[in-house]
C-alpha cells in the first residue's frame, strides 16, 4: 500500500524471497563490469552500488545501504532520493518509529519498465530522423574493423530485411547469426546461402561451395557477404589471426557488385553438383584450370 509516496511495511511481502539472497550470486559476478553496464543506461556509481545493495539485502535504512554499498554517509541520502525519483526504491513506513527504511523496485519490473522507455524513445526517433533524411539514399560506404560490429551489423540488416536474404559466409560466422536468420525465415523472407564447406547448420537454400580449403590458404582467412533486398551489403573479411576489415553500404554500386558475386557463386555451386566429374577431367582438380582467369584452357 503506497502513502503519498511510501508504502507501509506491514503491507509489504517480497514477491521473490530469492532477492534477498542475491549476494551469494553476485559475489561471483564481476561488480566493476555490472557498474559500468548501469553507468551505460544512466546510473551514476553510487546510483548503481546502492541498488545493488538494496537488491541484496531490504528492506534498509539510508545508513545500511550507506556501509553495504560503500557509498559515502555524506552522499547517501542524494543518491536514494535520486533513485526515488527514477522509480527505482520506494521508503516503508515503520509502525515503531524506527529510522525509516528502503525496498527497491524488482529487477524484473525495473528493466521492463526501462526496455518498455527505451523502445518508445528510439521508435519516436526514427521517425522525427527519417523525417529529416527525407527520401535520400546513403551512398557512403561505412568501414568496419572489429569482427563484433561485423556481427552486430550483420543481426541489424538481416532483421530489417523484407522479401530476400542473399548470404556468403563461413561456418563460424553462420553459427552466429542462426538466430536472426532462422527468424527472417519465420516472416516469409527467402534466403539463399552459399556455404564454404560442407554446412552444420541449414537455414533457407543453401549451397555448398566445395573448395574450401585452397581457398582459405589463398586468402588467409574467410569472408563474409551479406545483401538485403537488393538495397544493402555487408562485406567483411576475417584473416586467419582474427582481423576485421569489412564495409557496410547502401551505394546502388556496391550492392549489385554484391549481389552479383553470391549469384554467380549459386551458378557456380549449381554447376559443379551436377557436373563435378566432367570439370573435374576438364579442369583438373580443384577445377585448378577453371579458376585461372588469366588463361582458357582445359586438361587435353
Amino acid at each position: 500500500m503506497l502513502v503519498r509516496g511510501r508504502l507501509a511495511l506491514s503491507h509489504y511481502q517480497s514477491s521473490d524471497d530469492g532477492l534477498h539472497n542475491a549476494g551469494s550470486a553476485l559475489k561471483t559476478l564481476n561488480i566493476r563490469e555490472i557498474i559500468n553496464q548501469f553507468s551505460e543506461i544512466g546510473f551514476s556509481e553510487y546510483e548503481a552500488k546502492s541498488y545493488l545493495a538494496l537488491v541484496q539485502k531490504n528492506p534498509s535504512t539510508a545508513y545500511e545501504i550507506g556501509k553495504d554499498s560503500g557509498v559515502p554517509s555524506s552522499k547517501i541520502y542524494e543518491v536514494l532520493n535520486k533513485l526515488k525519483e527514477k522509480g527505482l526504491i520506494v521508503t516503508v513506513d515503520e509502525e515503531d518509529g524506527r529510522a525509516k527504511r528502503y525496498i527497491p523496485q524488482h529487477p524484473d519490473e525495473f528493466l521492463s519498465q526501462y526496455q518498455n522507455g527505451v523502445q518508445k524513445t528510439l521508435q519516436s526517433l526514427r521517425g522525427i530522423l527519417s523525417g529529416l533524411n527525407g527520401n535520400k539514399e546513403a551512398s557512403y560506404v561505412w568501414n568496419i574493423m572489429e569482427h563484433d560490429r561485423l556481427v552486430e551489423k550483420a543481426f541489424q540488416i538481416i532483421e530489417s530485411a523484407k522479401k530476400v536474404i542473399l548470404l556468403s559466409l563461413w561456418d563460424e560466422e553462420l553459427a552466429l547469426l542462426e538466430g536472426p536468420l532462422r527468424a527472417a525465415e519465420q516472416r516469409g523472407v527467402q534466403i539463399a546461402l552459399v556455404h564454404f564447406g560442407p554446412p552444420k547448420i541449414r537455414v533457407g537454400q543453401v549451397y555448398y561451395h566445395p573448395i574450401e580449403d585452397t581457398l582459405y590458404a589463398e586468402k588467409q582467412g574467410r569472408a563474409l557477404v551479406i545483401v538485403v533486398d537488393s538495397q544493402e551489403v555487408l562485406m567483411g573479411n576475417i584473416s586467419r589471426e582474427g582481423k576485421t576489415e569489412g564495409a557496410w553500404s547502401r551505394n546502388r554500386g556496391f550492392t549489385m557488385i554484391a549481389e552479383d558475386y553470391v549469384k554467380h557463386d549459386i551458378y557456380i555451386a549449381k554447376i559443379i553438383s551436377r557436373f563435378e566429374k566432367e570439370l573435374i577431367r576438364r579442369f583438373g582438380e580443384k577445377y585448378v584450370k577453371l579458376r585461372d582467369v588469366l588463361h582458357d584452357e582445359v586438361i587435353s
